[in-house]
């Protein structure tokens, strides 16, 4: 029987069922790129990045606003980077950006399973900032998304 604890933290659970919804960048449908299943649920620098397109995902500051009755609105921060290597990198990089934005949009009440074996969902997730290196560094690209779920 999964344990009535609901005001425990979700961090790692949300960043892997968002982690699993990312893995279906596809190049089919929507999708303008294939992440070939490359997408991770911790950060690595684009000097240690070996295969493109590349997702990596890590959960920062997390928050709580404290409303009446006891309940607790949680907010975690995610930071999600994105990794490229093509001619032109900036257009590749805008274009797993929207495929990220994409997958967001369409999950923005993200179901994952708590650490209790409860299964929750996510009131929304927002899109904070997008930062990107302008082509910098091409042929390669990195850009960097920070993104706020509420749960």
């Amino acid at each position: 029987m999964p344990n009535e604890r609901f005001y425990t933290t979700r961090r790692a659970a949300i960043v892997e069922a968002l982690v699993d919804k990312l893995k279906e960048i596809n190049a089919t449908g929507d999708f303008l790129t294939d992440v070939y299943d490359n997408v991770h649920p911790r950060l690595k620098f684009w000097d240690e990045v070996d295969t493109f397109p590349a997702l990596h995902l890590n959960s920062g500051s997390e928050t709580r606003q404290y409303q009446g009755g006891g309940y607790k609105d949680r907010y975690l921060t995610i930071t999600i980077r994105c990794y490229v290597k093509e001619t032109d990198a900036v257009k590749a990089l805008d274009e797993l950006l929207e495929d990220v934005e994409t997958v967001i949009e369409k999950n923005a009440k993200l179901a994952y399973i708590d650490k209790q074996g409860n299964s929750q969902t996510t009131y929304d997730i927002l899109i904070i900032s997008i930062d990107t290196d302008e082509g910098v560094l091409e042929p390669y690209g990195v850009a960097e998304m920070l993104v706020q779920v509420h749960y």
